[in-house]
């Protein structure tokens, strides 16, 4: 199904966007006024390359596909562009090449926090609605209404974008429906030639192509991001974030001392969860701009601390000082890349940050010495023990009416309290639906398979949890009786808990 011609760009969008980008570019002769040859020399202690890129950018040819147009709403761009004319000035031709396809989209504003994921085409394997599960996961309708994700679908094919956006839609139509998502793409026009770069630091020709389009598509989403909120938070297609990340982030940058900081690193690896003030990012998109066929965007954003803090009459390590107080790392890492398919065709990375490990999504806990059972067929490694001793989750196939879940204790004891969870964030519609909880209390002698008399709860979208009456006294067994057929499998995760009482 393809998105209607007349989501193209709806005018209301489309003249926001085009007020907000002369905006915008205007800044960018006022805010930051560059010598080109002295940020050069700034930029001249390069650091060590020991990060690859690890955002996916194919290094699209401009393939323009036939009926794609977008409303002209200026017979020329404005001359506060005349800086992107100077950085791009192929855009002379294309006067409406910085204007957003807005495939999906409410024109929110005025939110705290922004979130934008470019995404591309992958020869293997998307990312991007897992990636798009793990960050909705456990978010509350507050947060909902106080941020929006931005996906830059970073591809001039219609076709690909549209399908893209309609695997949104099918995935989140909620979050589609109140704007708390939305997804553009660029005209082709809006890239120059891409075909004779110069190969810099040994990357191959690919590579350099590769790495200056992704500059390039940087650029343009943190353009149409910086009008919507405070804050803006940059991501990638192929991560997971640990729950409660947007509190997290919140509260670091508010436990910020001073407003001095530009950039606040929530990852340690590449461009992942940067967190920068929006009213910087004009500044920050004109430094890419100027030296987007140079290096990659990691480098130059180091580059800009250079600029801005480091004295060429300093030694390194007093620029690394004063480099750390406008850029500031958060630990532990609240996001962990997972993608293993490069956006860069071959490309294999298995790029981790090692400390999102540390203090991990679910600790390790200690249930009460059992026998576990289940009547349902388990998927690969991810077995009901793993997950009873919280080491892993618990996967199955689709249940079907009577399987069950079974918990027998080695010696009867006293459990006031319980907790089951199901789903997790890469996979969070794998629930347990008409589920029960039941047990098997000591006092009651049993003749058939129906012995778990005492009903003590239920699972309520996909969590059961309670407290048992002291009255029940010592219990033998728990088990999860599952009443329907489920269309979806059953992921039982790691948050399992039985209290026992001593």
């Amino acid at each position: 199904m393809s998105i209607p011609r007349h989501a193209l760009l709806p005018l209301s969008i489309g003249v926001f966007w085009k007020e907000r980008t002369e905006e915008v570019w205007g800044q960018l002769g006022t805010l930051y006024q560059h010598d080109e040859h002295a940020a050069l020399e700034g930029a001249r202690a390069a650091p060590t390359r020991t990060t690859e890129e690890n955002i996916s950018s194919n290094c699209a040819q401009g393939v323009h596909t036939p009926g794609w147009k977008v409303l002209n709403l200026t017979s020329k761009l404005p001359l506060h562009l005349t800086n992107i004319h100077y950085y791009l000035p192929h855009l002379r031709e294309h006067e409406n090449s910085l204007y957003p396809n807005v495939v999906i989209g409410q024109g929110r504003t005025g939110v705290s926090l922004v979130m934008g994921i470019p995404t591309v085409k992958r020869g293997k394997q998307s990312y991007l609605l897992g990636t798009l599960n793990s960050l909705f996961y456990e978010m509350t309708a507050e947060q909902k209404n106080d941020c929006v994700v931005v996906i830059f679908v970073a591809e001039v094919n219609l076709e690909y974008v549209n399908s893209i956006a309609e695997s949104v839609k099918t995935g989140f139509p909620n979050e589609v429906q109140s704007g708390v998502i939305e997804v553009i793409s660029p005209l082709a026009s809006y890239y120059p030639d891409l075909s004779n770069l110069k190969e810099t630091f040994g990357d191959s020709k690919e590579r350099v192509r590769w790495r200056t389009k992704q500059n390039l598509d940087y650029s343009f989403l943190m353009l149409y991001a910086q009008p919507k909120g405070k804050f803006y938070l940059q991501l990638e297609d192929d991560i997971v974030a640990k729950p409660q990340y947007i509190e997290k982030i919140k509260n670091f940058a508010l436990e910020q001392p001073s407003d001095e900081w530009m950039i606040l690193e929530f990852s340690q690896l590449g461009f992942i969860g940067k967190l920068f003030r929006t009213k910087d990012l004009p500044l920050i998109v004109e430094f890419f701009l100027m030296f987007y066929k140079d290096k990659p965007i990691d480098w130059l954003l180091d580059h800009l601390l250079w600029v801005k803090v480091c004295s060429p009459e300093k030694d390194p390590k007093h620029c690394e000082g004063q480099k750390a107080y406008v850029r500031i790392r958060s630990k532990p890492s609240l996001f962990q890349h997972v993608g293993i398919h490069s956006s860069l065709a071959g490309k294999i990375q298995n790029l981790k940050d090692k400390d999102f490990g540390k203090n991990m999504l679910h600790k390790a806990h200690v249930n009460p010495p059992a026998k576990v059972t289940t009547s349902l067929r388990i998927f690969q490694h991810y077995t009901l023990e793993k997950a009873y001793e919280g080491m892993d989750c618990f996967w199955a196939f689709s249940p079907v009416a009577g399987d069950y879940i079974l918990f027998t204790f080695l010696q009867p004891l006293k459990v006031d309290g319980y907790l089951f969870r199901s789903g997790n964030m890469e996979h969070p519609g794998d629930k347990l639906f008409n589920t029960t909880v039941e047990v098997w209390p000591t006092a009651v002698t049993h003749t058939s398979a129906d012995w778990f008399c005492l009903y003590i709860g239920t699972f309520d979208n996909g969590i059961a949890e309670g407290i048992i009456s002291p009255l029940v006294g010592k219990i033998q067994a728990i088990r999860l009786s599952i009443h329907s057929d489920s269309p979806v499998w059953a992921l039982l995760n790691k948050k399992m808990k039985l209290h026992k009482k001593y």
